[in-house]
């Protein structure tokens, strides 16, 4: 399905590695002409890294979908109800933020936004970055992937020598798994060789 005319959730969390991979998916939708809805959680908003200053990367996104970012639960919440969603991403989704979600917890706007897009029945498209995926998070990434209205953009290991719990999604798959979101279907395959030599 097209994602023109759509109303397209945007949630980041904290793994600011992966912001500079994440930035043109951002860009494809709005190009596309989705309707983009920016949502931070308290990392994003709050921390300063050597991949840049949160502040500075809100302002970009900003920016580009010219609405301001939604950076609390409260402003939030009303993506349920009141001004739903027709899908929510979460990308980049850290290992703590999936751990929170898995397990039904809302502490943040973006898991808020996610929430509140489940309540509707609409889909919630996840692309992970965690360091995790493979160690003690790994149940809550099979939770997730089994949960219904939820779909992951295709994912893989990242550095499977140095850092073999480590999965990443591969985040150029995003515009593609949301369409298929959409419709209900969730993109195959799901992991993938993320990296080759």
């Amino acid at each position: 399905m097209d994602v023109k005319g759509m109303r397209i959730g945007f949630g980041l969390t904290g793994s600011h590695c992966t912001y500079d991979e994440v930035y043109p998916q951002i860009e494809k939708l709005v190009h596309a002409g989705a309707e983009v809805v920016p949502v931070v959680s308290y990392t994003v908003k709050n921390t300063d890294t050597r991949f840049g200053k949160g502040e500075d990367w809100i302002a970009r996104i900003e920016k580009l979908t010219n609405r301001k970012a939604i950076d609390t639960i409260v402003d939030a919440e009303p993506l349920g109800p009141k001004y739903p969603l027709d899908c929510m991403v979460i990308a980049p989704m850290t290992g703590v933020s999936m751990s929170k979600f898995a397990n039904a917890q809302n502490d943040s706007p973006v898991l808020m936004a996610a929430k509140a897009t489940l309540r509707n029945h609409r889909p919630v498209v996840l692309g992970i970055s965690t360091n995790d995926a493979l160690g003690l998070n790994g149940v809550n990434l099979m939770r997730l992937l089994s949960t219904k209205d939820i779909y992951f953009i295709p994912f893989g290991q990242d550095d499977p020598e140095k850092k073999p719990n480590s999965m990443v999604a591969r985040m150029e798959s995003l515009v593609e798994t949301v369409e298929y979101a959409l419709e209900a279907k969730q993109i195959q395959p799901i992991i993938i060789e993320k990296y080759r030599d």
